[in-house]
């Protein structure tokens, strides 16, 4: 077993992931709740290509991966990773010549190699999705080139998990293209799984690279605005559909689809089959693509239990304020002074504006006139786990009215449909309310302390300590009014007193 306290230690901590159809480095910048990615790279070697008849590794993808691998470790080095976890999963753990193969990678990069089990291989890709969606609850499904790992997770803990040989490079060798065989082995194997069917009405969670393309051509397909995978949302019947489709099609035909990996044209429709017989036999309501899976489960597994109970989106947020914003992370102080906006807060609407408060001043470095456009676009597009698509979309509003957007601008109207209207209006009066802050403060620390909205006797007014009255100066009116209308109350006139607190 690795070790835990080298890693906690060391600055960056890297993942290799052997798979069966392809070999990836994902070197973090640092072992914690919320990393950021510094490096990440995947080459298609296909190991597992003929695994079932011969026995043995692909020699032509052992070749490729001896050298990549050996360039991976090259990179991680000079990078200079702390800790660099190297696992082989399918392909490796079944093949004859798959120790005989670790042994010749180790001896070239001197590192260390873990053949994992299936079993812990299951474990490890449920762990990561739970550390991109920590409350999950329905099924996981990890499917690489040769194998496909099921795993029930009940709110958040992991519970019964599987892995069988039916991945698409396995299906291709044991059937030989014949799409009807394939579907009855797959059929076999699933229908061994008496809790399989108790998953009806809840959620699926796909992983694995072949599954994450079929969302990105049904994203492709149906003009979705938004191409992140993780957390893309789609019912059941129309996931099926488009895999009951591209199941069907030959290689001619798919290389015509918008949005197919050319490498993947073998493989994408035993893949499409074997998610279309998982939903069929599962019938969850929802289908949910996952970004997260092994690699994430590896770093997730080396946290404490505290760190990983942490929410990875206020910590990716606080983060990120704290390296980018002008005067550090200010996040609690500005939930205090925008909480009298919003009464009755629901729990998970709270959570969205501390992420908001901490993210409202990471674009102050861009030119003025396209602050509100640059910080719109990035955080609709940060690499941060913890948000689905609408919440996404709803940060990124927040932050744009903060540096002044209206709801007409391109760039906010063209994901129109992915924010309902009172979400939509939340997200303007959380911008307005940050952009009145930022307006009276300069983002300075420690001067909202001295300040105060109070929303009660049917007003809206605007408490400043005594003496500081000059704060309300014409900017500070001009927001304040605007502030007013969006609440449809009136405006206390000028500065009032307010008692220091203790």
């Amino acid at each position: 077993m690795p070790d835990r306290g080298a890693a906690a230690s060391s600055k960056s901590f890297g993942v290799v992931d052997i798979g069966s159809n392809s070999i990836r480095l994902v070197v973090f910048d640092r072992l914690c709740r919320a990393p950021w990615v510094v490096f990440n790279e995947k080459v298609l070697c296909g190991l597992g290509r003929g695994l079932e008849k011969s026995g043995r590794l692909n020699e032509d993808g052992a070749t490729m991966a001896v050298a990549n691998l050996t360039r991976f470790v090259r990179l991680a080095d000079a990078m200079g990773v702390g800790v660099l976890d190297m696992v082989a999963t399918a392909a490796v753990r079944d093949a004859d010549n798959g120790r005989e193969f670790v042994r010749m990678v180790e001896r070239r990069c001197g590192r260390s190699i873990r053949i994992i089990s299936g079993e812990e291989e299951a474990r490890l890709s449920a762990l990561g999705v739970l550390s991109g969606m920590p409350d999950a609850n329905g099924a996981m499904g990890d499917l690489g080139g040769g194998s496909l790992e099921l795993v029930v997770l009940e709110k958040g803990v992991i519970g019964d998990h599987v892995t069988m040989p039916i991945g698409p490079l396995r299906l291709m060798d044991t059937t030989e293209g014949d799409r009807d065989k394939a579907r009855k082995i797959v059929d076999q194997h699933l229908e061994e799984l008496g809790w399989l069917a108790d998953l009806k009405g809840r959620v699926f969670f796909p992983v694995g690279g072949a599954w994450r393309s079929l969302a990105r051509i049904h994203m492709e397909q149906s003009r979705y605005p938004l191409h992140v995978i993780h957390n893309y949302e789609l019912g059941r019947r129309e996931v099926e559909e488009m895999a009951r489709v591209i199941g069907r099609l030959g290689r001619r035909s798919l290389a015509t689809i918008r949005g197919v990996p050319r490498r993947r044209l073998d493989s994408l429709p035993l893949a499409a089959l074997v998610l279309e017989r998982v939903l069929r036999i599962a019938k969850p309501d929802r289908v949910v693509f996952s970004a997260y899976g092994l690699r994430d489960g590896l770093m997730h597994s080396r946290l404490t239990p505290a760190e990983q109970r942490k929410d990875p989106l206020i910590e990716a947020a606080a983060d990120l304020a704290g390296r980018e914003a002008r005067f550090g992370s200010q996040g609690a102080e500005l939930m205090g002074w925008t909480a009298p906006l919003f009464p009755d807060e629901k729990p998970a609407h709270q959570r969205l504006r501390r992420a908001v408060a901490e993210l409202s001043d990471i674009a102050w470095r861009d030119h003025p006139d396209y602050r509100a456009e640059q910080a719109f676009t990035r955080i609709l597009r940060l690499p941060v786990a913890g948000l689905d698509h609408a919440e996404r979309v709803f940060a990124a509003t927040a932050v744009a009215c903060r540096y002044g957007a209206e709801f007409d601008a391109p760039y906010i109207a063209s994901l129109g449909s992915l924010l309902d209207d009172t979400a939509r209006q939340r997200a303007r009066l959380l911008g307005l309310g940050l952009r009145l802050a930022y307006s009276l403060t300069a983002g300075a620390p420690g001067l909202l302390a001295r300040a105060a909205l109070d929303r009660s006797g049917g007003k809206l007014t605007l408490k400043l300590v005594k003496g500081d009255e000059a704060m309300f100066g014409e900017a500070v009116q001009r927001r304040f009014e605007a502030l007013g209308r969006a609440v449809d109350l009136p405006i206390g006139t000028g500065a009032l007193p307010m008692r220091r607190s203790a």
